[in-house]
């Protein structure tokens, strides 16, 4: 889900006047802290980190250009509703067949003979990558040519029959196209985020979550940093203290995407005026599932934009496997007070315990940070690297960065099984709307901090 609450609070800009627009932030004493001072950021941890390779790519001119003589793909799959499968989990049993999973990722490194190949590669091997691909949870392709551009990179996933859909948040506005035609989206490669820290998740809400996803390096980061974070849901899930997984499992988790901070000396219907106005007017364009609750976090005024609630723990539809399936690593306001934070304060995040919508106490976030830090490979991928991620196995993030970084992203729906699938397609008037919110994050400037307004 990453940062794509902010995008929220712009859209409720685009439709209203400024009166609803956020407000400076400041540090006050709530439950989002346990101390008035903000506590000291310090970069997370990962368990590998693999030496760079120093390899080149092409010019952006050259990976950018699309190959013209393929079919257009901008009318994709919508994302797939997410298969919950999270009843009667035995935690302590869970835990034991999760121990005995495979490291993720999977490390594939080119040979002459492979890139000599290019695509043919990927077709001969396509039954064993994919069956790799659900044994392992991810898979790093390391120095193929072929996927060093654009085409090359649809070459490949086509290769492997893998079938692009939409973001599980296309309309939020923070993920742009690199390639329309190609479903290849831009990954989150802005200036005034590139300071941010993108904590570990699956590409996923309560509602939509995509089956796979193939994640292709065109330029690494120009002035250092970027390292893209992979950890596998079965080693996180397996490392958690068992009484620390027992409790978030028994209690299920909520998450908050959004804050609107309003005075809180205007009266109760002008209040719930502003919070009917959320509701109607531009929570409907997030394909979400939220709840507009009012100062669930202490904060006074504060109104939050609230999914519902979910378990921690899932089945993996194809394998069965149960796995950690939670972005509380990413969206937890502990962890992101205590790193390197770049978005302002209306898009910062919560994670709740379901059952009283008190905030993840902090010995909790602490091991989830523990847990879910361990098992981070911190992958230095070059020009032509991709990951390719089972999304319901493996969870993803990004390092920051310094200069300019072009990472891309096709996400991918159910190929096998068309009733998971289902049949929506893109509904392409949301696209103006996805634009309109996305040139509103350009304007934010470059390595905003989180206590800018």
């Amino acid at each position: 889900m990453k940062i794509a609450a902010a995008a929220l609070i712009a859209a409720l800009a685009a439709n209203q006047s400024s009166a609803f627009a956020p407000t400076r932030s400041v540090i006050s004493s709530t439950k989002l802290s346990s101390t008035v001072q903000p506590p000291e950021r310090t970069a997370p941890d990962a368990g590998y980190i693999p030496d760079w390779e120093g390899r080149t790519g092409l010019s952006p001119e050259e990976f950018i250009a699309s190959d013209m003589s393929k079919p257009d793909l901008s009318g994709m799959w919508e994302c797939p509703l997410t298969r919950w499968d999270s009843e009667n989990i035995d935690v302590a049993e869970a835990q034991k067949i999760c121990a005995q999973q495979p490291h993720c990722p999977l490390e594939m490194k080119a040979t002459a003979e492979d890139n000599a190949k290019g695509a043919a590669y990927f077709r001969e091997n396509k039954e064993q990558i994919r069956a790799d691909l659900l044994k392992y949870g991810a898979i790093w392709f390391r120095g193929f040519d072929l996927m060093k551009s654009v085409a090359g990179n649809r070459e490949m996933h086509e290769a492997l029959g893998l079938d692009p859909c939409l973001d599980p948040l296309h309309s939020s506005g923070l993920r742009k196209f690199a390639s329309e035609r190609d479903a290849l989206y831009e990954e989150v490669n802005k200036p005034s985020l590139r300071q941010h820290y993108i904590g570990l998740h699956n590409e996923s809400t309560a509602k939509r979550t995509a089956a796979y996803a193939a994640f292709v390096c065109f330029q690494r980061a120009t002035e250092g940093g970027g390292r893209f974070l992979v950890a596998d849901g079965a080693a996180i899930l397996a490392e958690l203290k068992p009484e620390t997984l027992e409790k978030l499992y028994n209690r299920k988790i909520r998450i908050s995407v959004s804050n609107l901070d309003i005075p809180p000396s205007l009266p109760g219907v002008v209040r719930e005026g502003i919070k009917g106005l959320v509701d109607v007017a531009v929570a409907p364009k997030f394909d979400m599932d939220l709840e507009m609750i009012y100062e669930s976090d202490g904060k006074p005024g504060r109104l939050q934009a609230v999914e519902t609630a979910e378990s921690p723990i899932n089945r993996h539809p194809v394998t069965g496997l149960p796995v950690w399936f939670s972005n509380s690593h990413n969206h937890a306001r502990k962890l992101r007070d205590r790193r390197p934070c770049g978005v302002p304060e209306v898009g910062m995040t919560e994670v709740f315990y379901a059952d009283t919508m008190e905030p993840l106490d902090l010995e909790d976030c602490q091991e989830i940070k523990r847990a879910s830090e361990k098992h981070i490979t911190a992958l230095s991928m070059e020009p032509g690297d991709v990951l390719l991620v089972d999304n319901y196995r493996a969870l993803h993030g990004r390092d920051v960065f310094q200069g300019d970084r072009f990472h891309a992203v096709t996400w991918f729906t159910w190929d096998q099984n068309e009733a998971w699938r289902g049949d929506e397609r893109r509904i392409v008037e949301k696209n103006a709307f996805n634009q309109a919110i996305n040139q509103m994050m350009d304007w934010l400037p470059k390595d905003f901090e989180s206590n800018q307004s």
